[in-house]
């Protein structure tokens, strides 16, 4: 490229204000020889998303039935040792994601922050392909989301046809929509709250039960005896390797923050708050919930077998409260796995309907899907995302749990997809960025383990899919079986179409990836002045402090 190599302090002598957001289009194309971007519309997304946001936001969209209920299975399929390690690895791999994306959205907080990465440091049918299959994946699990909402209900109601509850539901998650991203916001905020007090109380009451403090439980002092009887480890490899995909599901969402960015209101101090947190949240309310489950709860309990969808029933968490005979309990715990089932229903249209229109903005989407209302609402998007919504009542239909086990095959698998694409475009922007003639000094933020952690996270999702496409061929207790192959692994050939498709479409523009000296690295950068960002000192006196901030 011969054009001159700029800074992002010399940015503000180009841009008209911080505020302005950028369209492409696709008439141009996204490379150097031929690509521009146009000018956006009159309506932008709202920026009013603050830092307290932000950073429940970082939390809000995991915790939910993948976690509460979905664990239940994997322990049973895979003991208690393989439901640590497999939720550790993939806690790691999180760690590194967020912080790769925690330094693209700080310099770049642009809509659809994910696949426009990856159209502009990877490919672009490869972000095509990222974009559209996340729009899916969320698109689909929003009528599950709001089933298993409506199927809690029943863990005190079972006279009540669900069909109720999921109008009920469907009404209060359209009226949150009305309020816009500032509605998504508080609404996630208090909720959040919620599922953090409620994890944090299981923690304690399950070290409780397991010192055999609760004179109601018979048991008595249970220590590590379920680790040993009946074992740590079931299923042998197969069974470790299953537990990924519950993992995935459980973590799905973590991303948001990174997508939110384009809504903060300052996203060069909330963003980087907000992926640091990202240790300590994955640490403290996955593995070490989950270590107690596995303390207090059997994994050969038959209950657990029916651990899937939103059968608080079978959920691990209420199991445990239930076998140390704490009346009143378990009713609050699904109360709360009701709240946390919503809450990821409530994020579930904020990241359809963002993705959705910054895809249809860049010219890979219908046109009518970038309008954004004067109130900063991408309003089609919305109405689209309400209307698959109502694939909710499918259930009513006899063959409802066969459609919706196929519509969520296309969520599951997609997540390491995602991962794996923000990994590789960190990698890919730090080739772009040096290429450039750029230094690391100039960045806003940093991932805090550089390059070696995106290469470190994108090689842990390829060995997760590896172990996902093992386990779909040869799956625990099982004989390798087309269908039950593809409900799991479905999303892999749908990526590769949409790739195809867009490499059709474009007649191959590009090549197979950008090369590093013509990546855009100017596009959607924000004026910055680094000195506003000071560099944080760190103590073993303010360490307490700093993990309760971090925490929370």
């Amino acid at each position: 490229m011969d054009e001159k190599v700029m800074s992002p302090s010399d940015l503000s002598a180009r841009e008209k204000s911080s505020d302005d957001e950028l369209k492409y289009d696709p008439e141009r194309g996204a490379d150097g020889a031929g690509g521009d971007f146009a000018a956006a519309p009159a309506n932008v997304l709202s920026r009013s998303l603050k830092g307290r946001h932000m950073q429940m936001i970082a939390i809000g969209g995991s915790i939910g039935a993948g976690l509460f209920v979905g664990a239940g299975g994997a322990l049973s399929l895979g003991g208690p040792g393989s439901v640590l390690l497999g939720f550790m690895i993939v806690g790691t791999m999180l760690l590194f994601t967020v912080q790769a994306l925690g330094e693209l959205a700080v310099l770049y907080p642009v809509n659809g922050a994910f696949f426009n990465y990856g159209c502009r440091f990877i490919d672009e049918s490869w972000g095509f392909a990222m974009g559209w299959d996340y729009a899916l994946g969320w698109l689909t699990v929003l009528p599950f989301e709001i089933t298993a909402a409506g199927i809690t209900i029943s863990y005190w109601r079972d006279d009540i046809n669900i069909g109720v509850w999921i109008a009920v539901f469907l009404t209060i998650l359209a009226a949150v929509q009305i309020f816009g991203v500032r509605g998504y916001g508080e609404v996630e905020f208090a909720l959040s709250l919620i599922k953090i007090v409620a994890v944090i109380g299981f923690i304690i009451l399950g070290i409780v039960i397991d010192c055999g403090g609760v004179k109601t439980d018979p048991r008595g002092y249970i220590g590590a005896e379920y680790w040993h009887n009946p074992g740590a480890f079931n299923n042998g490899f197969q069974g470790f390797c299953s537990v990924f995909v519950t993992a995935a599901f459980a973590f799905g969402g973590t991303e948001l923050v990174g997508l939110a960015a384009a809504e903060a209101a300052d996203p060069r101090k909330t963003l980087p708050t907000a992926t640091k947190q990202v240790f300590w949240r994955i640490t403290f309310f996955y593995v070490v919930s989950l270590f107690i489950v596995g303390l207090i709860v059997p994994s050969n309990s038959d209950v657990l077998l029916g651990s899937s969808g939103a059968n608080t029933k079978a959920s691990p968490f209420v199991y445990a409260i239930q076998l140390a005979n704490i009346n009143g309990l378990p009713s609050v715990f699904n109360a709360v796995i009701t709240i946390s089932v919503i809450s990821v229903a409530n994020s579930c249209t904020f990241a359809s309907t963002r993705t959705m229109q910054a895809l249809a903005a860049r010219g890979m989407g219908p046109k009518f899907l970038s309008y954004i209302d004067k109130h900063g609402r991408p309003i089609w998007c919305i109405i689209i995302q309400m209307l698959f919504a109502l694939l909710a009542f499918i259930n009513e239909a006899s063959v409802g749990s066969t459609v919706f086990t196929w519509l969520l095959s296309l969520s599951g698998l997609s997540y390491f997809f995602v991962w794996g694409s923000i990994c590789l475009s960190h990698i890919r922007f730090r080739a772009g960025w040096k290429a450039q003639g750029h230094s690391l000094k100039e960045l806003p933020f940093q991932a805090q383990f550089g390059v070696i952690g995106s290469y470190i996270g994108l090689a842990l999702n390829i060995l997760a899919l590896i172990a996902t496409f093992y386990t779909s061929l040869w799956p625990p207790n099982g004989s390798p079986n087309a269908e039950a192959f593809f409900e799991t692994y479905l999303a892999a050939p749908i990526v590769i179409t949409l790739w195809a498709i867009w490499k059709i479409k474009t007649r191959g523009r590009g090549g197979l990836f950008v090369r590093a000296r013509d990546m855009d690295l100017l596009t959607g950068m924000r004026a910055l002045d680094l000195d506003e960002l000071p560099e944080e000192k760190h103590s073993l006196v303010s360490l307490p402090y700093r993990m309760l901030r971090n925490l929370f």
